[in-house]
């Protein structure tokens, strides 16, 4: 969409807050994106482009039209943002990276119920907590349960009617302590109902309930004088003790809060997430967020707020965060904490977050000191370039007719970042009169390719121009006719200052000049130059000797040379003998020679007749 296209509908956008729509020809969305005012926010999309972000002008440049919903309020906006982001999922919209299955601890809804691990949630009713990114960390949780409550692990069916009629025998479990026996009524459903309620709070982060229930039942079974069940209880109660002291590290006046910190470089956002509840963190995880456009943090953390808590089932009222965000739910109070507690919690949220960002560019730094150098050089090379993929295959073309005469072209191709010569191709131009780079451009780079998709041949990954915006609009122009533009990244390099030119983007790419990218560009322009001046100094100097052995089929220019070095005249060598001519040039080439005159001979005198 061009901004000529955008100045036809701009007097008609209202300044009402709402969400616009990018869509393409095809009726995709492309971005989904909320506005204070829609009017101001969609003219910075078409004002100066210098100051946005590559992706930002391709983005546009890919759209077909604008769409907008105009809504009450900022909210009604956020709201309808988020849940169009989650419905379409458009292709420059941030999106969460969350590619792992994390495991929840489940309360079955049954008559006494089970307390187990699974990484499925299914709606029957049954009691889910978690997700919990650590399966050490989850399996520590189930540890202490079992320590502190006799629970049956069985799966049977301890119905009322059942149980009555003494269908069921105690397991190995009750024999050794891990199992008060429902299953024989040594345990009554109101019994184990309260000890799954310690449970349920042990889970939420309420470990003061837990605390009494545990006191509770010490005291009742010493005054019952049962000091070996009571010394057992006071050695649950001291495990639980040990587990609270560790999991409590923010001050108890804190009872139910979110709490989240990003840290971001150019290409990714980390967010990270502490849950607390009564003092202490119950849950913690860092997400990974990749940035399609020049989102800035706020932007972020408003769009990966809601989705977080909707993933680890969080209601908490109040959200603690460094910098300020507009939410979606004005029923949750949102706080920048500058001091105290609070504070404290925010900033061990960024020292994780900044954690997780250090070991996040050490692993990448690893991984560029375990690759190739072609490896390394493409992965810099697609980057530079914004590519959807690593450029593997190159080829470059270039023209040349010095002097207006003999115009020819070439294509180089590099693969692996390397040149692959045998795929190099050479072409005399055929359709264009004078020296015309633009056409000569578009008819060779037609006829390249034409004949790589009639044969089902693979496209390049990357085209290289060897030339500026109009050698490269020559190019896009005969892609776009063979409908392939948009499964290959093509480029223009301009020789003076190395610029990069994009399709329809009048604003050039600048690589550093010590960049390992602008080299191997670089190194394919020059090859692809190298090897079109060859070709045409060859056409040039075929011309150029204008005998009438080079119009001999089979006999090229070296071989004309040197019967013309000794001899000095077509004339001359007319006249020799064939062991003559063969003793230069050889017997193959000699009875081509003699047989061509005799013949040329014979058609005289036939004219003469």
């Amino acid at each position: 969409m061009t901004t000529e296209d955008y100045k036809k509908l701009s007097d008609s956008i209202p300044k009402d807050p709402g969400v616009y729509r990018f869509y393409d020809k095809e009726e995709t969305i492309l971005y989904v994106g909320k506005a204070k005012n829609l009017k101001n926010r969609l003219s910075s999309y078409f004002g100066n482009k210098k100051h946005q972000a590559h992706k930002t002008r391709t983005m546009v440049k890919n759209a077909d039209h604008i769409d907008y919903t105009i809504v009450q309020t900022e909210t009604d906006a956020l709201l309808l943002e988020a849940t169009m982001i989650k419905k379409y999922q458009p292709r420059y919209n941030v999106m969460l990276k969350d590619g792992k299955t994390y495991s929840y601890i489940c309360i079955k809804k049954e008559r006494f119920p089970r307390v187990s691990a699974t990484r499925q949630v299914i709606k029957d009713g049954s009691t889910y907590f978690g997700p919990y990114t650590s399966k050490y960390n989850t399996n520590i949780i189930l540890d202490l349960i079992k320590k502190l409550f006799q629970l049956r692990t069985c799966t049977l069916n301890l119905n009322e009617n059942a149980i009555d009629a003494g269908k069921y025998k105690v397991c190995l479990e009750y024999h050794i302590k891990n199992c008060k026996g429902p299953c024989e009524n040594l345990e009554s459903e109101k019994e184990y109902n309260q000890k799954i309620e310690q449970v349920k709070n042990i889970l939420r982060g309420n470990f003061k309930p837990v605390k009494d229930y545990l006191q509770s039942e010490m005291e009742h079974y010493a005054e019952l004088m049962k000091f070996e069940e009571a010394q057992l209880l006071k050695d649950k109660f001291q495990v639980f003790v040990n587990y609270q002291s560790k999991s409590t590290v923010v001050h108890t006046s804190i009872k139910d809060l979110d709490a989240f910190s990003i840290a971001s470089d150019e290409k990714h956002a980390y967010i990270n997430y502490l849950k607390i509840i009564n003092g202490a963190i119950i849950n913690s995880d860092t997400v990974e967020i990749e940035k399609k456009l020049d989102e800035e943090d706020r932007e972020i953390l408003e769009f990966a707020i809601p989705a977080i808590r909707e993933k680890f089932n969080s209601i908490a009222p109040e959200i603690a965060v460094p910098i300020e965000i507009d939410f979606v739910d004005p029923e949750v109070l949102i706080t920048i904490p500058k001091r105290g507690d609070k504070r404290h919690v925010i900033e061990l949220s960024e020292k994780n977050v900044k954690y997780f960002l250090f070991q996040k560019k050490r692993e990448a730094l690893n991984k560029i000191k375990r690759q190739t150098p072609a490896e390394r050089i493409l992965k810099t090379l697609q980057s530079d370039l914004q590519m959807d993929k690593i450029p593997f295959h190159i080829e470059c073309f270039d023209n040349s007719n010095i002097q207006g005469t003999n115009p020819v072209a070439s294509c180089v191709v590099f693969k692996n970042a390397k040149p692959s010569k045998r795929d190099y191709r050479k072409f005399n131009i055929k359709t264009v009169i004078g020296p015309d780079d633009f056409a000569s451009m578009e008819e060779v780079v037609g006829r390249r390719y034409r004949r790589l998709v009639s044969e089902g041949e693979s496209l390049p990954d990357l085209i290289i121009i060897d030339g500026g915006k109009g050698q490269l609009s020559s190019t896009v122009k005969i892609l776009k006719e063979l409908k392939i533009l948009d499964k290959v990244t093509v480029i223009g390099i301009a020789k003076k200052l190395e610029e990069i030119f994009f399709p329809d983007d009048p604003i050039p790419l600048y690589i550093n000049k010590k960049s390992e990218s602008l080299v191997l560009i670089q190194q394919a322009r020059n090859e692809a130059h190298r090897f079109a001046i060859t070709f045409h100094r060859n056409q040039r100097s075929k011309n150029a000797l204008g005998t009438e052995l080079t119009n001999i089929e089979g006999i090229g220019i070296k071989t004309s040379e040197k019967l013309l070095k000794k001899y000095k005249s077509v004339s001359r060598i007319k006249e020799l003998a064939e062991t003559e001519i063969a003793d230069i040039v050889g017997n193959s080439a000699a009875k081509k020679i003699v047989t061509y005159f005799e013949k040329q001979a014979i058609n005289e005198k036939v004219n003469e007749n």
